[in-house]
């Protein structure tokens, strides 16, 4: 005879199934971040076509145009190494909250001049680097903050809807932000963004610091003595170096969109702003399968994000030969969905190898290489589609990451017996790296 059937605790319940790919949003104060953060993306993502249009429209240059990026990307080839200290030393939700104030006081000086005439490609390439100025303080303590508000058993599910948030917001973004362009011009994106950062700042003071899992405050050593810590640490653990090498191929020649897809929509499509919003799109298309995949059953092996970017190159080339609009925004689904799986996969893995002492200063290394390479990316990009065409130069960067690739392939392969096994993000500490006791 059996006894009373039990019924499950609801966290039990939410655990099974297809619910399960949105288990961190059971916390209040991720959930707070995660809708935040998903309104700001789709302002941001909206600013974005209008800003990549609006410097096309003043200039009719794809030199300008990947110049600009370049100068929005160039601080954190310098700034995002000490943004990590600071996420180190400060409460980051209290970081977060004065650097989503002043981005959107940034957003509303762009809106400010774009409506009222008074915008030219010297404003733009002010605020593009105050921006990322912004940028470089910002986004360490973005990442890092992660961790303290699910802990370290849902960290690799919260990366991945963090990934789903952003490319929700990348399909619904340039989709909007086309429409606005349309009907009302290109200053009401901006007026939008400059809207959906006062969100974000609401919600971050409606967090309780109460329920955050706090990191142990760094040292208020010297900086000169936290960079180098943070460098020893990575130098010393390969499985850390395979994915810096990783992310410098694909922030310097590989994730250039924000300057190739205006390119292609402009001079080899011919498909204009909608165009350009259905190509972004469809790059949000396929890095959101790859983010609810990774939130749902998705392991951050070291297999997985090596696949991610050998797939991520070839695509990249049948991108440079593709001459239709259709046949480019399926490739652009697939980029996205290998990008994911990669970009997804090696944060978890960092946030999972990094103490808690040092993980604000490993993420802003992180995003120094991911970011700071941008603007020498950006350059390539523009200076090659001026002078060889759009399509040429996609399949010679293309080249290039490839190459980049087959070089941490290669490291990885002669380091495989000191790297890390056993590292995943369902809850398991990561082990502790083979150290160099010379070294350290």
């Amino acid at each position: 005879m059996t006894g009373p059937q039990r019924t499950p605790p609801p966290s039990a319940r939410i655990d099974r199934g297809f619910l399960k790919a949105f288990r961190s949003l059971r916390r209040r104060n991720y959930r707070l971040f995660w809708f935040g953060q998903m309104i700001s993306m789709i302002g941001m993502w909206a600013g974005e076509v209008a800003l990549a249009w609006l410097v096309l429209s003043l200039t009719d240059s794809p030199a300008i145009l990947g110049l600009s990026v370049t100068i929005r990307f160039l601080p954190s080839t310098v700034l995002c190494p000490f943004g990590g200290i600071l996420a180190d030393r400060f409460a980051k939700r209290s970081l977060l909250m004065v650097t989503q104030s002043l981005q959107l006081l940034l957003a509303l000086a762009l809106a400010v001049s774009a409506s009222t005439g008074l915008i030219s490609i010297t404003v733009v390439f002010i605020l593009a680097a105050l921006r990322g100025v912004l940028d470089a303080l910002d986004v360490p303590a973005r990442q890092a903050f992660v961790v303290e508000m699910v802990g370290t058993q849902d960290v690799g599910n919260a990366v991945a809807l963090n990934s789903l948030q952003f490319n929700v917001a990348r399909i619904a973004g340039p989709v909007v932000g086309a429409a606005l362009i349309t009907v009302l011009g290109i200053a009401s994106s901006f007026y939008l963004n400059a809207a959906t950062f006062l969100v974000v700042v609401c919600f971050l003071f409606a967090i309780k610091p109460s329920q955050l899992n706090l990191a142990p405050q760094a040292s208020k050593a010297p900086v000169v003595r936290q960079l180098r810590d943070v460098f020893s640490y990575c130098y010393r653990t390969p499985d850390i170096i395979v994915i810096f090498l990783l992310v410098s191929a694909i922030g310097t020649f590989g994730y250039n969109f924000m300057t190739i897809l205006p390119l292609l929509a402009r001079y080899v499509l011919d498909s204009g702003p909608t165009g350009l919003g259905a190509l972004t799109s469809s790059l949000g298309v396929g890095s959101m399968i790859a983010a609810v995949w990774m939130a749902y059953r998705g392991v951050p092996t070291r297999r997985l994000m090596l696949s991610a970017s050998v797939v991520f190159a070839v695509l990249l080339v049948a991108m440079g030969l593709s001459p239709w609009q259709w046949l480019t925004m399926l490739i652009l689904v697939g980029l996205g969905l290998s990008a994911i799986l990669f970009i997804t996969t090696a944060n978890t893995r960092l946030q999972l190898l990094a103490p808690g002492e040092l993980r604000g200063r490993v993420m802003g290394v992180y995003t120094w290489l991911f970011m700071g390479t941008a603007p020498l990316g950006a350059l390539i990009v523009g200076w090659l589609a001026e002078w060889t065409g759009v399509q040429p130069m996609v399949l010679q960067t293309a080249g290039v990451y490839a190459v980049l690739v087959a070089g941490a392939l290669w490291y990885a392969r002669k380091n495989r017996t000191r790297l890390v096994k056993g590292l995943s993000g369902t809850g398991a500490s990561a082990a502790e790296p083979p150290v160099d006791e010379k070294a350290a």
